[in-house]
C-alpha cells in the first residue's frame, strides 16, 4: 500500500461541488465571534498598490468597499459577511478565521455582486472575479522563489472538430530552450467546472510548483498543457448534482465528456507533438485534473489506454475495482505507471478510500492522498499537483 507523505489518501467524488464548484470553501458561522488581532496586511492576491482586502495572523480577512451612497454591503461568502457603513462612506467587515489557500468571493451592494476593486480578478465560477489568498504553512512549495523559472506559454489551434480556434497553455521547464535536442513528457492537466484554462496557471501556481520541485531535483522536468475542456455536460446532471462516485461496472456515464474527448485524443496532442518537443509515446505521456477535471480525466484515460500512463484525479472521482478497465488487472498494471486519486480531508472521502483498499487487494499499485484541513478548493489541488509531479515519467 502506497501513502503520500502528507497523510493517509482519500476519496470522494465531485461532491455536489461541480457546479458552485470551486467557489468557496463550505464554511458556516458569517463574521467574526471573538476580536480579531489587528495585525492586518493587504493581501498578496490584491491588484499592485491596493490595501484591501486584507489578511491577518488568524486568517481572518478584511474587507473595505468605499460606497457612500450604498444602503447594503455584504459578502455573500462563509456564511454572509455584512459590512458596517463608517463615517467616511466607507463599508468595512472582517471574516472568522478562514481555511489556508485561494477562495473566490462577491461584493454584494445593494443586491448587485460586484467584483472588488481591491482584488485581482480570475476565472472561477463561471465568471471573472475577486479571490483572496489566505497565507498557508506549506506555501513555500508554490511561492515565488530564486530559482531557474520556466514558461507559461499561450498556445492557439485549429479545432475542426468544433470548427473553431482554440486556446491552451503550456508550461515549460526552465531548460527548454537551451538545448534544442531535449525532448521532454507531457502532463496534460485540466481545471474545473466553470472555470477554463487559466485556473491552473493562474490559480493553480502550477508553473511555480514545477519551477519548485524542477529545483529541488524532486520532480522530472516535463510540459504541461492546460487546455479548456468546457462546462456543458452533455447527458449528465443539472447544474448543483455531483456524479456518480467512484464509478462502477458498466452503465452510462452520469456525465459525458465525448467531444472533449476527441479534441484531446485527435487535435490536442498531435498539435503539442507537432510544435513542442515531446516524448511521442505512452509511456511519457500522462492526464490529470481537479473536480470536473478528474472526471474528465477518469473516462478519457481509461478509454484510451494507449495514449496515457499516469492518471491523476484530484477530487474528482475514483477508479473501482471492477471497473471495465481493469478487465484484464495485469494489462491495466502493464500500461498504468502512476494512478493517484487526492482529496481534501474536508471533502466526503469515503467511496474514494474504498475503492483504493480494493485496488491495492487485486495488486494494483496506486497512491491516495489527502490534503490536510482543505475543501473542494485550490489548496486541496495544488496540494495534490505537488505530490503527483514527483512521481511521474521515472523511467
Amino acid at each position: 500500500m502506497r501513502a503520500a507523505s502528507m497523510g493517509f489518501v482519500l476519496p470522494a467524488l465531485l461532491a455536489g461541488q461541480i457546479a458552485l464548484a470551486q467557489t468557496t470553501q463550505p464554511q458556516d458561522a458569517p463574521a467574526q465571534t471573538t476580536p480579531a488581532v489587528e495585525d492586518f496586511k493587504p493581501a498578496s492576491s490584491n491588484q499592485g498598490g491596493k490595501p484591501y482586502p486584507q489578511v491577518n495572523s488568524e486568517r481572518r480577512a478584511r474587507f473595505r468597499i468605499v460606497a457612500p451612497g450604498a444602503q447594503s454591503v455584504k459578502v455573500p461568502e462563509w456564511g454572509g459577511i455584512t459590512l458596517t457603513k463608517g463615517e467616511d462612506g466607507a463599508w468595512v467587515g472582517t471574516t472568522r478565521p478562514l481555511d489556508e489557500g485561494f477562495h473566490y468571493y462577491r461584493i454584494n451592494i445593494d443586491g448587485a455582486e460586484v467584483p472588488d476593486p481591491g482584488s485581482k480578478f480570475y476565472f472561477g465560477a463561471g465568471r471573472s472575479g475577486s479571490a483572496i489568498e489566505i497565507p498557508a504553512q506549506d506555501e513555500e512549495f508554490y511561492t515565488v522563489k530564486d530559482v531557474p523559472h520556466g514558461q507559461l506559454r499561450q498556445s492557439l489551434y485549429f479545432s475542426k472538430s468544433t470548427n473553431t480556434t482554440r486556446r491552451c497553455f503550456v508550461y515549460t521547464p526552465p531548460d527548454y530552450d537551451k538545448d534544442n535536442n531535449a525532448r521532454y513528457p507531457v502532463l496534460y492537466l485540466q481545471h474545473g467546472a466553470f472555470e477554463d484554462e487559466t485556473g491552473w496557471g493562474n490559480q493553480g501556481r502550477a508553473n511555480l510548483i514545477m519551477d519548485n520541485l524542477i529545483a529541488a531535483g524532486k520532480s522530472r522536468p516535463f510540459l504541461i498543457v492546460m487546455d479548456n475542456g468546457g462546462n456543458n455536460f452533455a447527458g449528465g446532471p443539472r447544474r448543483g448534482t455531483p456524479p456518480a462516485p467512484g464509478g462502477g461496472a458498466g452503465g452510462r456515464p452520469r456525465f459525458d465528456f465525448s467531444a472533449f474527448a476527441k479534441i484531446m485524443t485527435e487535435e490536442l496532442i498531435p498539435f503539442i507533438d507537432a510544435n513542442f518537443r515531446t516524448i511521442a509515446d505512452q509511456p511519457h505521456r500522462a492526464m490529470a485534473g481537479l473536480s470536473m477535471g478528474g472526471a474528465q480525466t477518469r473516462q478519457i484515460a481509461l478509454a484510451n489506454l494507449d495514449k496515457f500512463s499516469g492518471i491523476g484525479l484530484f477530487s474528482g472521482g475514483s477508479i473501482a475495482a471492477n471497473d471495465p478497465a481493469l478487465a484484464d488487472p495485469a494489462a491495466f498494471k502493464q500500461k498504468v505507471k502512476v494512478l493517484f486519486v487526492s482529496y481534501g480531508s474536508k471533502e466526503n472521502t469515503a467511496t474514494a478510500k474504498a475503492n483504493h483498499e480494493a485496488l491495492e487487494k487485486l495488486g494494483i499499485e496506486n497512491t491516495y492522498y489527502e490534503s490536510p484541513n482543505t475543501a473542494h478548493e485550490w489548496q486541496t489541488w495544488r496540494r495534490s499537483l505537488y505530490q503527483f509531479a514527483p512521481r511521474l515519467f521515472q523511467d
